[in-house]
């Protein structure tokens, strides 16, 4: 039996694998909406896609590669081999978001068997589709929103298939930018893999197995303590849309199970507004983890006590044709739903909301001085709410987007070619309360030369 010691040993390895994949990739990434904003997740998975460690990046976004890496084993079961590296995209092939969000996996093999897997998730500039940046609000089926990629081998036994890199280029407005975001994700996912690899030859393909289960157990451990501090009982949760629908949930906490039952949530959307059943999962995730062990540590194992149901032709569970552009207002309403009506219902300890909204805004166009084009991609920042304790913080991003940061108006500037006007704090009234809730940021940007917006902004009628 492998003394506790090194199974901690390789566990913090494994955690170093996955952090350096995300270091890989910020620092090669040809696109600013990666390399500045960090819009991105890097992850190690077990053999079987159980999520094992996670880089920085966004939490939504790690989220996803253990369902992306289990929906590849699925597909392809015992095709898998040594050397093969698997592209998707498409959220009903694993992709869980939008076709922006490129999920790049490679099985790590060691003496014949696979041991694990890495993979990243990026957001690339323009995936193709009707209208630049690749993310339009007039869409109505995922057909018109880009190239899909329903699980591809970017690598075979080693060997690369051009095909699917001149693919890609060709349907791309920005086909050098996705070309370097590509290679630096194919880059961060053999680096992680080398890494794995030398941890094997050093301790063996058995105490790395080991070290990866007492880390699910661990995981589990931890979240049924938290969740046996939460209130128990059965909670049904409403919200007002701006839309005018209302949404609804039930949530059941028992010491050993958190059950979110969707299935009374409206139909899918007609435009780009829903999100796959393992995206709503992931929103579940988010609040799950936030309630029962906010502290960094996470892994499957810190999930297994969460159910998330939902029903199929639904906003949370939408048939394949269904667009997805900003999947992301969806998923962080349904964390804001379920966040305040377990504050009120559950009276659970918990701060007051956030601005609950990814306020994704995309600029795309012509550099007006060197003619290449370009696609700003970039979430906005807003306040977030107050606790008896404390105003709330300002100019913040959302709860979804994790350690993210603005990009620097000096870079873009120059890569964008238009000018940041200004940049300020916006007002906020104080209501009821003894404490203030956060501001938010008032952005004007000039623009040097034609250009298209697209925006998906939450909570402008429905506070």
């Amino acid at each position: 039996m492998t003394d506790q010691f090194t199974l901690s040993v390789v566990q913090a390895a494994l955690d170093s694998a996955a952090e350096e994949m995300f270091e890989v990739l910020r620092k090669t990434a040809m696109s600013p909406i990666i390399y500045e904003v960090l819009d991105v997740g890097t992850g190690v998975t077990s053999a079987d896609g159980a999520l094992v460690s996670s880089g920085a990046g966004i939490p939504s976004f790690v989220g996803v590669l253990d369902k992306s890496v289990k929906a590849i084993i699925a597909k392809e079961g015992d095709r898998i081999a040594e050397g093969d590296v698997f592209l998707t995209n498409d959220p009903n092939f694993g992709g869980v978001t939008h076709l922006n969000d490129v999920v790049v996996a490679e099985p790590v093999f060691f003496e014949g068997a696979c041991i694990a897997w890495v993979a990243s998730i990026a957001h690339w500039g323009d995936i193709g589709g009707s209208t630049p940046g690749s993310m339009a609000t007039d869409v109505t089926e995922i057909v018109a929103e880009g190239l899909r990629l329903p699980i591809v081998r970017l690598f075979s036994k080693g060997e690369r298939n051009e095909a699917v890199a001149d693919i890609i280029r060709t349907n791309s407005r920005l086909p050098d930018f996705v070309n370097g975001d590509l290679w630096a994700q194919v880059s961060a996912g053999r680096r992680a893999a080398r890494l794995i690899r030398s941890m094997c030859g050093r301790y063996g393909a058995d105490t790395l197995r080991a070290a990866i289960a007492d880390a699910h157990e661990t995981g589990l451990a931890r979240a049924l303590q938290g969740l046996a501090a939460l209130p128990q009982g059965r909670f049904d949760v409403a919200q007002d849309q701006d839309d005018g629908s209302t949404w609804r949930a039930t949530i059941t906490i028992t010491p050993k199970r958190f059950t979110v039952d969707l299935s009374d949530a409206p139909d899918q959307t007609a435009g780009p507004y829903n999100t796959c059943h393992d995206g709503a999962l992931v929103a579940c995730q988010i609040l799950f983890k936030a309630l029962t062990d906010p502290e960094r540590y996470a892994n499957a194992g810190s999930f297994t006590p969460l159910e998330v149901i939902t029903r199929p032709g639904s906003i949370f569970d939408p048939s394949p044709d269904a667009a997805h552009g900003y999947y992301f207002e969806t998923r962080i309403r349904l964390i804001d739903m379920l966040w305040r009506g377990l504050a009120e219902k559950a009276e659970a300890d918990l701060p007051a909301g956030s601005f609950a909204s990814i306020f994704g805004l995309v600029i795309a166009g012509e550099h007006p001085d060197t003619g290449r084009r370009y696609a700003m991609v970039e979430p906005q920042m807003g306040g977030w709410g107050a606790t008896p304790e404390r105003p709330g913080n300002d100019a913040m991003f959302s709860t979804n987007h994790g350690d993210t940061f603005n990009c620097p108006i000096e870079v873009a500037e120059a890569r964008y070619g238009f000018e940041v006007a200004s940049k300020s704090l916006g007002e906020t009234a104080q209501g009821a309360g003894d404490q203030p809730g956060g501001r938010g940021v008032i952005t004007r940007y000039h623009m040097r030369g034609p250009g298209v917006m697209s925006v998906g902004f939450s909570h402008g009628v429905v506070p």
